[in-house]
């Protein structure tokens, strides 16, 4: 009862921490890449989550947001995660690239995790994320509508080599459920050029709060409940809604829904040889939808059992 009673007090402190964190702020700032399939794999938003399976991981995602307009959202990530011979730490690295119009953003991020036993069947995860990002913004090749020309107040291009950042995140987590915390970028990097016309946010700061849960854990088919909501300060919040339904430890398919934004499905197929192949496609349903065909998500993952341990956990998120 008392280790009980210890985890709800953790996770109603998370929850509050969350609150405070999102309050009474105002910006202007463009919003980090948001991924449908992140109840997989959550390395990217939270640094905790490195290491936290007994396998060394391989990710890779590419998404393509508003297909069939030009020059739309395209993001790219390749990721890579390990326990060391101590279970109790993990390592990771993150590379994001991410492309809008002509704006490109670069990210090299490491994280470090370290993970505390709360109670016999739950643990705790504390991680910190560090990195750079490379941002170019030519900002000489826009053109004006409808003549062609270029824009006189768009004299000189960004181009600024290292923008610092760094982040923390906590995973609470059994074999059944998991609560997620993650502030991946603490410091709000800001640039400007032709500074008498043209100022923006390169880099902005969100705060992540997930969780989930799984039933059916000794049956043939299982059944996970997520949700995550995103914080960015000077937007509303937005709320993704999913549900996945496992089959014979195989197939994952479900649905997800993004608050004022899109319907999603997704399918995730686990191979023998511990390769993970998924697909997620948005349905948008905000004023772009008559313009747009559609974002598609593709994920490629893979798991190696390099420690050799006798005891492996299934991966349910």
């Amino acid at each position: 009862m008392k280790n009980q009673y210890a985890v709800k007090q953790i996770i109603r402190g998370v929850v509050i921490l969350f609150a405070v964190a999102t309050s009474g702020h105002q910006a202007i700032a463009q919003q980090d890449p948001i991924f449908t399939q992140f109840m997989f794999n959550q390395q990217v938003i939270n640094p905790a989550y490195a290491g936290i399976w007994d396998k060394v991981g391989f990710h890779a995602l590419v998404r393509k947001q508003w297909a069939g307009i030009q020059k739309s959202p395209l993001t790219e990530i390749v990721s890579f995660h390990t326990p060391l011979k101590r279970r109790s730490v993990g390592l990771g690295l993150n590379i994001i690239g991410d492309q809008f119009s002509r704006e490109k953003r670069l990210s090299f991020f490491g994280d470090y995790a370290f993970e505390v036993l709360l109670t016999p069947d739950v643990r705790m995860r504390l991680g910190v994320k560090f990195g750079f990002m490379n941002y170019q913004n030519p900002l000489t090749e826009y053109k004006l509508y409808p003549d062609g020309l270029y824009d006189p107040a768009f004299g000189e291009d960004v181009d600024i080599k290292t923008l610092p950042n760094f982040g923390v995140g906590t995973f609470i987590y059994s074999e059944k459920f998991y609560i997620s915390l993650a502030f991946p970028k603490l410091i709000q990097n800001t640039f400007k050029a032709n500074f008498e016309n043209y100022s923006s946010f390169a880099e902005i700061r969100s705060v992540y709060l997930s969780g989930g849960y799984v039933f059916g854990m000794k049956s043939f088919i299982k059944f996970k409940p997520t949700a995550l909501i995103r914080a960015t300060f000077g937007v509303p919040v937005q709320a993704e809604l999913a549900g996945n339904i496992l089959i014979n430890e195989k197939l994952w398919f479900g649905l997800m829904y993004r608050t004022g934004s899109a319907m999603c499905v997704l399918a995730q197929w686990a191979f023998e040889n511990n390769l993970r192949i998924g697909y997620a496609m948005d349905f948008s349903f905000s004023d772009i939808y008559k313009y747009q065909n559609g974002t598609y998500e593709v994920t490629l993952s893979y798991d190696i059992d390099f420690y050799g341990r006798s005891y492996m956990r299934y991966k349910y998120f």
